[in-house]
C-alpha cells in the first residue's frame, strides 16, 4: 500500500477528460474545469488507498470486469457531496405535509407514496416522518417513505440513524428530545420513526434498477441535480415525471429549477411554496410551439376559399 500522503504526477488534461466522461456515464455527475482540483484530490485518494501509482492505471481499475464495479462504489463514496442536516428548507416540507397530502387523501384512501431521491445520510427522509407524525400522519397507513442514493457509505449512515450536532443546526429542541435517544455523544433516530424509512441503493441514470420502484405520489429530489450537467439532468427529470402518478408533485431545491429542463410539469403555487406537478390525464399542457402551429393554421383556414381550401392535418380534424 503507498504511504499515506503519497505524491504522484498531476492528473493530465486528457486523463481529467476520461474521468470527467467515465463518472458521466455512469451516474451523470459533472465535473467542470473549476472542479479539476477538487476531482484530482479525492482520486488521489482512492489511488493511495489501493496502491495504484497513476491515474492511468487508476481509470484503467475502475473499468475492469473484475474490480471496477467495487472500486466504483468506493470512487462514488470519496467524490460525492453529502451536505445536509435536518429540517433543511423548510417551505416545501410545510407544503407536502400541509396541502400535497391531504389533497391525495382527499381522492383515494391508500397511502401516499414519497420518494426521496437523493437522500443522503437520511435527514431528510427522518424529516418528513417527524413532520407528518406531528401532523397527526400514521406512517403505513397514511404515507409510505422511500429514501434513496448512490452512495453506500452514506446510506450505511442513514440505516443507523446516528447523528452528530452538526445535524441538528436547524432542529427545535421539541424535536430532539420528542424523537432522539442521546447515545455516547451523539443523537439516534427514535425507532418509531426510523423503521419506516425504505432506504433504497440507486443510481438516478440508471433505468433497469430504477425499475424496483413503483410509482410515486411525490419525489423529493432537493440540491442533486445541482451536480449533473444538463443532458443528465433532463435524463433524470423525465425519469421523475414517469415515475409520478398523474397529479403528482416533484419537490425541488428553492435554488433548483426545471426552466431549460422539461415542459412537461406545471408550477403550481401552494401557500407553503412552489412546486411543480404532474398534470392529470387531460390535463396536459401543449408545446408552446405546437400552439403557435395551431394558431397560424387557424388563419390559413380562415382567409382560404372554402372550395380550395386544404385537408386539415390528422391532429388538428381530431381536436
Amino acid at each position: 500500500m503507498l504511504p499515506a500522503g503519497a505524491q504522484f504526477n498531476p492528473m493530465t488534461d486528457s486523463e481529467f477528460r476520461m474521468f470527467c466522461e467515465l463518472l458521466r456515464g455512469h451516474c451523470g455527475l459533472h465535473f467542470g474545469p473549476e472542479s479539476r482540483f477538487l476531482l484530482e484530490k479525492r482520486i488521489a485518494r482512492r489511488m493511495a488507498e489501493v496502491d495504484v501509482g497513476s491515474f492511468a492505471a487508476y481509470h484503467y481499475l475502475l473499468r475492469s470486469e473484475r474490480d471496477g464495479a467495487q472500486e466504483m462504489a468506493n470512487a462514488i463514496d470519496e467524490l460525492t457531496t453529502n451536505e445536509t442536516y435536518f429540517f433543511r428548507e423548510l417551505s416545501p416540507l410545510r407544503a407536502l405535509i400541509n396541502e400535497i397530502i391531504p389533497e391525495f387523501q382527499r381522492s383515494s384512501q391508500r397511502p401516499v407514496t414519497i420518494w426521496s431521491a437523493g437522500c443522503s445520510s437520511g435527514e431528510e427522509p427522518y424529516t418528513v416522518l417527524m413532520l407528518a407524525r406531528e401532523a397527526g400522519l400514521e406512517p403505513g397507513r397514511d404515507i409510505h417513505v422511500y429514501a434513496s442514493d448512490i452512495s453506500r457509505r452514506v446510506l450505511q449512515k442513514a440505516r443507523r440513524g446516528v447523528y452528530r450536532e452538526a445535524s441538528f443546526r436547524d432542529t427545535d429542541a421539541y424535536y430532539r428530545e420528542k424523537y432522539f435517544v442521546e447515545k455516547d455523544g451523539s443523537h439516534a433516530v427514535c425507532d418509531e420513526v426510523k423503521r419506516h424509512v425504505d432506504f433504497i441503493h440507486l443510481n438516478l441514470i440508471d433505468r433497469s434498477k430504477l425499475a424496483i420502484l413503483g410509482t410515486m405520489d411525490v419525489i423529493l429530489c432537493r440540491n442533486v441535480v445541482i451536480y449533473f450537467d444538463t443532458e443528465t439532468k433532463r435524463q433524470v427529470v423525465r425519469t421523475f415525471h414517469d415515475k409520478l402518478s398523474p397529479g403528482g408533485y416533484l419537490l425541488m431545491g428553492h435554488s433548483e429549477s426545471l426552466l431549460n429542463l422539461s415542459n412537461e410539469f406545471e408550477l403550481k403555487h401552494l401557500a407553503n411554496d412552489m412546486v411543480y406537478r404532474k398534470p392529470l390525464v387531460g390535463e396536459e399542457t401543449s408545446s408552446r410551439w405546437h400552439s403557435v402551429a395551431e394558431t397560424a393554421i387557424e388563419r390559413v383556414e380562415d382567409a382560404a376559399p372554402a372550395a380550395g381550401a386544404r385537408p386539415l392535418p390528422s391532429w388538428k380534424r381530431e381536436r
